[in-house]
Parts: C-alpha cells; sequence; structure tokens
C-alpha cells in the first residue's frame, strides 16, 4: 500500500515519538474474497522507534460497483534485534470484518494481520483469518 495522505506529529522530547495518521492504498491479492479489491489504509500509527508502538485503523476494501467492505485492524508494534544489533520492527495484530455494502453487505471475518515493509514508505497488509459471504 502506497501513501497518498499523510499528517506526522513528531514529539520534540528526544525520544523519536511520533504520530503517523495515513492514508494508503494499494490492489489486493491473493486467494481469498477480496482478491483484485481496491483497499484503502485510513491509520493511525503511534510509534516510540526502537521501543514499541500502538498502530490501528481501517481497511476499506471496494470490489465492483457499490461493494464495500470496512475492516478494523489493530497492531502492536514491537521492536527486536535484527541481523545487524539494529531494532527491527515487528507489526502483529488482529483484523475483523465490521460492515459491508452491496455483496459484502453480510460479509464475516476476523483473524490475524501482519504489516511488513514494501520500502521505507510503502507497507503490506498480511491478512490471515477467515471471511465469510453472506447467504443468498
Amino acid at each position: 500500500m502506497v501513501p497518498k495522505e499523510q499528517i506526522k506529529l513528531d514529539f520534540k522530547d528526544g525520544t523519536g515519538h511520533f504520530v503517523l495518521m495515513v492514508k494508503r492504498e494499494g490492489t489486493a491479492s491473493g486467494s481469498g474474497l477480496l482478491d483484485g479489491a481496491q483497499i484503502v489504509e485510513y491509520g493511525r500509527h503511534d510509534i516510540v522507534p526502537g521501543v514499541s508502538g500502538d498502530p490501528s485503523g481501517y481497511l476499506v476494501a471496494t470490489k465492483g460497483e457499490g461493494n464495500v467492505a470496512y475492516i478494523k485492524w489493530t497492531v502492536r508494534a514491537v521492536f527486536l534485534p535484527g541481523k545487524d544489533g539494529k531494532p527491527e520492527i515487528n507489526d502483529n495484530g488482529f483484523w475483523e470484518v465490521v460492515s459491508g455494502t452491496g455483496s459484502f453487505k453480510s460479509l464475516k471475518g476476523a483473524g490475524t494481520l501482519h504489516i511488513k515493509s514494501a520500502n521505507p514508505t510503502d507497507r503490506i497488509f498480511i491478512l490471515d483469518g477467515q471471511m465469510v459471504a453472506a447467504q443468498q
């Protein structure tokens, strides 16, 4: 997912602490119901680099005209020593479908979430779990 809009608060206390509010966009790929959907992240990332963080937000998945799924997510960021001894961020948490429209109107789902860095600004959201479409 690629950033399209950002607002950042940098704490001027020497800790490196920041809060980033971001809108990222991308396309879902995989074997699930959202494969091919356009995804927009509305996220709030509260991070103390090298220590911890508490990102959370919503993913809005649009697939075709009027088919929108709203997915709430929460992550705990933990920094662990990397190969070179520098702290590396590990973002792990959970997601759940909160509502939807069109073919996603009665969508249900939940699972685990892992956020990986594609590069310094882009992120890959990996949703594992179960998602079940409405029975017609």
